[in-house]
């Protein structure tokens, strides 16, 4: 969703599954509703007419925000580091340095695992001028709660609908944004796989839209770094075939927890997980499962 525009310039914005601000306020084929222009979010110095926009992210936020810019007469140009639009909706396998850091990004931007579904209905997911509908006989996925594959199929319809891949430098990284001091911005960008090259261009105002969800969280547990056992971030899980005939304990209990543990449980051996809201000495075992227990929070790891 697009947050609040700073006094600077600079708009911020994340990939969620919450319809963008500006996007929910926008009703299809009416024009009795005005939309807050651009010029009241930049520094009084800008002018109005047709600004030269950066727009940071490809995701949810990003192609709303494009899409709106351009319908005020505007030229955004979107920075995109991946090979395709979808944000955090677009599934990749994580990548080779992960094994490395299997705690860390490790460049892996996605946090979707194979079996992810949405956790709200699609009816409030959407657009509301374009609707997160099942169409019939194209869709794949036409369940209420459908899979990661169907939001990212809506945004990609989204972009071919309303013309916006032509607006997207696709693999390509924005490293640095800088005020100068006329007002403007510069954005230093780079293409990846181009080594050394970096391109610094002007721009009137940055919208930024990459999104809060590629940084993984790791909990604080003494012992942890010096434990001989496989550890892994929820951010880097994809399939829950590494874990088969293994006894695994997944630290938290929020959504990402309770998803992963039902994933893994159908392999391992024994599931084990951790909450910092169960009771001191917490040890159930959880409905519908033979091979999972709910216990209070870990304090420590020791080696065996």
């Amino acid at each position: 969703h697009m947050n609040e525009t700073n006094r600077d310039g600079i708009a911020h914005g994340s990939s969620t599954e919450k319809r963008p601000a500006e996007a929910r306020r926008i009703q299809a084929n009416s024009g009795s509703q005005l939309r807050k222009p651009l010029c009241s979010l930049l520094p009084a110095s800008m002018p109005s007419p047709s600004l030269r926009l950066a727009v940071v992210g490809a995701g949810a936020a990003g192609l709303a925000a494009a899409r709106e810019l351009r319908r005020e007469g505007h030229a955004p140009v979107v920075f995109e580091r991946a090979a395709a639009v979808g944000g955090t909706w677009l599934y990749a396998s994580p990548a080779p340095a992960a094994a490395a850091d299997p705690l860390g990004a490790a460049a892996t931007h996605s946090s979707l695992y194979a079996s992810l579904r949405t956790n709200l209905p699609r009816e409030v997911m959407g657009f509301l001028d374009f609707p997160f509908t099942a169409a019939r006989g194209s869709v794949v996925d036409a369940r209420r709660f459908p899979g990661h594959q169907e939001v990212l199929r809506y945004l990609e319809d989204f972009t071919q609908r309303f013309d916006l891949y032509g607006l997207v430098r696709f693999q390509t990284e924005v490293v640095g944004v800088r005020r100068e001091a006329g007002g403007r911005w510069a954005v230093t960008s780079r293409k990846l796989g181009e080594k050394g090259e970096q391109d610094e261009e002007l721009y009137d105002a940055v919208v930024v839209c990459n999104g809060h969800y590629s940084e993984p969280r790791v909990a604080s547990i003494p012992g942890a770094d010096a434990w001989p056992g496989k550890q892994m971030h929820s951010h880097n899980y994809r399939v829950p075939e590494p874990f088969l005939d293994q006894v695994v304990i997944v630290i938290g209990a929020s959504a990402s927890a309770v998803d992963i543990s039902r994933d893994i449980a159908s392999v391992a051996k024994e599931v084990h997980i951790a909450d910092r809201s169960a009771p001191t000495s917490t040890c159930e075992q959880q409905p519908e499962y033979d091979n999972m227990w709910l216990h209070s929070m870990v304090n420590a790891f020791f080696r065996d």
